[in-house]
């Protein structure tokens, strides 16, 4: 009788078992696209910062710190993006492992700071993506291998995307391989592609250019003949249309810098992000 008890309790629980996820929470939009898609299924992730939100100035919400306490892994981008965190996971008095997925990567820096927007290149994604597959089969080894399989195919997707982004950029002519983006969101994108950014804003979208900023930006695009100029989908857009207007530069449309866009925008991920960018580079540039 006791053996068919043990038996029904088994059967019972095994699909329990089955079903149970690794509780995983992601700092903001983007690096939460990448731990789906490495953990599809076997992950139960929480995005803090959602799309279309600042990861720079967020303010946490009440129901923040029991979804942080809950969580068996909390995945940042570190290099000063998250400024608002460590108070949170504080007040969690969470025991969850803070895993930074830029690990490995070597910063940019902006005057004394580092620059946080790493996964604007898509090779330091190839890194974020290892890094976070790594510390999900560490956290959960009965998954390890099926991270690693996801983890292989969508690295390899991302060295597709780097193919196209680089063939993209190759057909601007180089003297027009230069624009004004709202903040300092795509330092990585420009070392890694050799498209030149102007940001009256500084690394954060915190701070607030001064009026000699501003003008130093006019006079700039004026002596530079730059020929575009872009919103961010994060930003508020008028010191942007007031220096298109004061200049005659192009509005380019709006980029993706710092979160992904809703299922209906244009970026519900961040590959569609990079292609976002690009086609909205190459169509305000290449003519």
């Amino acid at each position: 009788m006791r053996a068919l008890l043990l038996s029904a309790l088994l059967l019972f629980a095994s699909p329990l078992q089955a079903a149970e996820q690794l509780n995983v929470v992601a700092s903001f939009s983007i690096l939460a696209d990448f731990v789906r898609n490495i953990g599809g299924d076997r992950v139960n992730l929480t995005t803090l910062v959602g799309p279309d939100s600042d990861v720079h100035v967020y303010t946490p919400a009440p129901g923040d710190a029991k979804r942080v306490a809950n969580a068996k892994l909390v995945i940042v981008n570190g290099l000063g993006l998250e400024g608002w965190l460590p108070r949170l996971v504080q007040s969690a008095g969470s025991k969850a492992q803070m895993v930074t997925a830029s690990a490995g990567i070597t910063p940019l820096k902006l005057g004394s700071a580092a620059d946080p927007h790493a996964w604007q290149s898509v090779p330091n994604t190839k890194v974020y993506v290892t890094d976070i597959a790594n510390a999900l089969a560490v956290a959960d080894p009965d998954n390890a291998d099926f991270f690693r399989a996801q983890a292989k195919a969508y690295l390899e997707k991302l060295e597709t995307l780097d193919r196209e982004v680089r063939d993209a950029v190759a057909k601007i002519p180089p003297e027009r391989r230069k624009v004004i983006s709202t903040h300092d969101a795509f330092g990585y994108f420009a070392a890694e592609y050799g498209v030149q950014f102007v940001a009256p804003l500084g690394v954060s979208t915190e701070t607030e250019p001064s009026a000699r900023d501003i003008a130093a930006i006019i006079g700039q695009i004026r002596a530079q003949k730059i020929p575009a100029v872009f919103l961010e989908n994060i930003s508020d857009d008028r010191l942007i249309r007031r220096i298109a207007a004061e200049t005659g530069a192009k509005v380019g449309g709006t980029l993706i810098s710092d979160g992904l866009t809703g299922e209906k925008g244009p970026a519900p991920t961040y590959i569609d992000m990079v292609r976002h960018n690009i086609k909205a580079l190459t169509s305000a540039l290449d003519h």
